[in-house]
């Protein structure tokens, strides 16, 4: 399959009032440009990740009406094998990407919450949390990481980011990166609450990520606005 026919089906599939309704993924739009710039990228020998069938993967997990926070990311995992389409998720064996580790670790400190025995964040997805980077695609390998940034996906994902903005009421939005935090003026924060922080990559964590507290601070946020806490 490729990205292209991937986003067709993700298409035919969302519904009248989900994401697909974004100008930008009309036909002839910003996502099937991304696409077809990621096709291009397989056509010339490189591996992409995720594959084609998860690149919308967030999307369709947590559609639109049903957002209540948002995790923003900057690319997909470039390690073989890693991506799964949802933003930090991880299905595959042990060990766990370090990013993810460090993201447990955060989590464990800041609501005394053990590591979970796996890193598939599909739970979190089906609460309303949607688990997007800033680039949906990515080449796989070593220092690959943010080689799809200037793809066409920076369309897509402002789309996606003001359309929750816009549509959705009392979101938390958790920027980890400089990536996901440029997307800061999308968000209304007269509405929105907003966590900025490092990106939890064993590069930056030490950073600012650690001690950051973004878990009990959107559940916090979002009791305060009649919301349900989330089952982090």
């Amino acid at each position: 399959m490729s990205c292209r026919a991937a986003l067709a089906a993700f298409c035919a599939g969302d519904g009248p009032t989900g994401w697909s309704a974004l100008p930008v993924f009309a036909p002839g739009g910003a996502a099937e440009q991304a696409c077809a710039a990621a096709d291009a990228e397989r056509e010339a020998g490189h591996v992409v990740a995720p594959a084609p069938e998860r690149v919308f993967a967030a999307l369709a997990l947590t559609p639109l009406e049903s957002v209540r926070a948002v995790i923003l990311g900057q690319d997909p995992y470039p390690t073989p094998g890693h991506a799964n389409g949802l933003a930090f998720s991880y299905a595959g064996p042990p060990p766990l990407p370090r990013s993810l580790v460090n993201i447990y670790r955060e989590r464990q400190a800041d609501l005394g919450l053990a590591p979970p025995p796996d890193g598939d964040l599909t739970p979190w997805a089906r609460q309303g949390v949607l688990l997007l980077n800033t680039a949906l695609t990515v080449r796989e390998g070593a220092s690959k990481a943010g080689s799809h940034l200037q793809l066409g996906w920076r369309a897509v994902t402002d789309s996606i980011i003001a359309a929750v903005s816009r549509e959705r009421p009392a979101v938390v939005f958790i920027l980890w990166g400089n990536p996901a935090q440029a997307k800061r003026a999308l968000i209304d924060e007269s509405r929105h609450r907003v966590i900025v922080s490092a990106h939890p990559s064993p590069l930056s964590a030490s950073r600012g990520f650690f001690g950051s507290q973004p878990f009990s601070q959107a559940n916090m946020w979002l009791e305060q606005n009649g919301q349900k806490a989330l089952v982090w």
